[in-house]
């Protein structure tokens, strides 16, 4: 929920997490690239966890996406995900994001949506404000100064 301030709390999101469209304007870039931009984005709101956000892939320049060949993982309410490598003119990203080709029921709407790890890309902006990667290499949300921690994903935090 978001106080007076305008400020969410991590620790105010469900779980399992909630799934709802936001029309805030993002962006990733890497290597002087436009990779994603949208105001369709979907983010996935779970409990001590920055938002992540799913942009369609008609709002990604898919050309610079290439199947990964990291294995799959599985996520016990959204399903199986799959990674995506960056290549763009041979400066190569791997496994810098992620979709769901066939999403659990109550996450259809993540299907052809990739979400990117901010840590694996030069820049994610979310309306003009560049964000701070979620800490640690499993987790890929999106911090602004909108949102108050403490964050899972650090060292130590992996038991909450």
């Amino acid at each position: 929920m978001t106080n007076k301030d305008g400020v969410e709390s991590v620790w105010d999101y469900p779980r399992p997490p909630r799934m709802e469209p936001t029309v805030r304007h993002l962006r990733v870039l890497h290597q002087g690239v436009v990779l994603a931009e949208t105001t369709s984005a979907l983010r996935i709101l779970e409990t001590s966890h920055p938002p992540v956000y799913y942009i369609p892939q008609g709002d990604i320049a898919m050309e610079h996406m290439r199947a990964s060949s990291r294995r799959s993982s599985f996520c016990e309410f959204k399903g199986l995900a799959t990674y995506w490598t960056i290549d763009v003119g041979g400066q190569i990203s791997a496994d810098a994001a992620w979709s769901y080709a066939a999403p659990s029921a109550a996450y259809a709407g993540l299907k052809d949506r990739l979400a990117f790890y901010a840590s694996r890309v030069d820049e994610c902006w979310v309306d003009g404000e560049r964000v701070e990667a979620q800490p640690g290499n499993f987790y890929g949300g999106w911090i602004t100064r909108d949102l108050r921690g403490p964050f899972k994903g650090a060292p130590g935090t992996m038991g909450w």
